[in-house]
């Protein structure tokens, strides 16, 4: 059976037919994975599949521990909105003005609605409201293969993300939408920096930037002060020995970044706010409550019990 499934996978790059049905088929073991355990043990099973040590939640130490803690028992109701790319735009014009916002070109709940028609003349981003990762940016409308968009987004709105890697704060968002908001551009035409801020009890410890992804493609890591941190914070495979050695210019707008940060941070246990900085105008990405999903690995290993030491769960 994994040989065929693998076999459907692969023909769903070239085939409208095979797309729907390996759809189909992943939505249907997300479901049956989902429906076999509970949280605790879903969890459970991914940290040891990826550190190689039984998850510790009666006396979590690392950072990535107590992050899956915080995944289990840490809800409250304001998570559900910060985890809904469309809901957020509101509480970030209310708390911090509206022109913080990346521009949103169109929204829509039903993927039928995914047509050229629909799609700006500019470039532009188009992504999911209720789950991280499912994106597409168009440069040219002309050139997108809409039935198969039209797909990809159907099964992105009848996946509920919560299943997957059990983030509360990913279960409850509805409606579900397709956004498709403005391609932050810079004067040269590349995609900005992203610039992420870690919060730890309400205090920053460290900024990891997203730098120059369509050329080097570095993630470089600074404290406070901007001095280089020596430590990545990755998926175990995407690592490379010469990640964090760019150097990036501490951004001018960077002391609003840690201001609107550290609002938001101030009564949470764990928080990355993201940030664009498109030529010296600020934007607000994500607001991000656990980073890779508590999966991501430090290189060096010795840092995920470092910053675990900085965070003090009330349990």
């Amino acid at each position: 059976m994994g040989g065929l499934i693998d076999k459907i996978h692969r023909r769903a790059k070239t085939s409208l037919f095979f797309l729907r049905l390996d759809n189909r088929i992943e939505q249907l073991r997300c479901w049956l994975r989902f429906i076999s355990c509970s949280d605790e043990r879903s969890v459970r099973k991914v940290f040891a599949s990826v550190f190689k040590w039984p998850l510790n939640l009666d006396e979590p130490q690392t950072l990535n521990e107590k992050l899956q803690w915080l995944k289990l028992y840490d809800h409250k109701p304001e998570y559900t909105v910060f985890g809904d790319k469309y809901a957020v735009r509101d509480y970030i014009a209310r708390h911090f003005g509206p022109d913080l916002l990346v521009p949103l070109l169109f929204s829509t709940t039903s993927w039928r609605d995914v047509r050229k028609e629909n799609i700006p003349d500019v470039p532009c981003i188009l992504k999911a409201s209720h789950d991280s990762g499912h994106n597409l940016i168009i440069r040219d409308k002309e050139a997108v293969d809409y039935p198969r968009l039209r797909e990809n987004c159907r099964y992105w709105l009848h996946t509920n993300y919560y299943h997957i890697w059990r983030e509360w704060h990913y279960k409850d968002i509805k409606p579900r939408r397709i956004l498709i908001e403005q391609l932050l551009l810079t004067q040269e035409g590349k995609i900005p920096n992203d610039y992420k801020l870690h919060f730890i009890d309400g205090q920053f410890q460290f900024i990891y930037v997203s730098f120059d992804r369509q050329g080097v493609n570095d993630r470089c890591l600074y404290d406070i002060d901007w001095n280089r941190l020596p430590f990545v914070w990755v998926p175990a495979d995407s690592y490379r020995p010469e990640m964090n050695t760019a150097d990036v210019p501490r951004p001018a707008t960077f002391p609003e970044m840690l201001r609107i940060g550290a609002e938001i941070a101030r009564t949470m246990h764990y928080v990355r706010v993201d940030f664009y900085d498109v030529d010296g105008k600020l934007y607000m990405g994500e607001i991000t409550l656990s980073h890779g999903s508590g999966f991501d690995s430090f290189f060096p290993a010795e840092y995920d019990r470092i910053y675990g030491e900085k965070m003090k769960l009330a349990k």
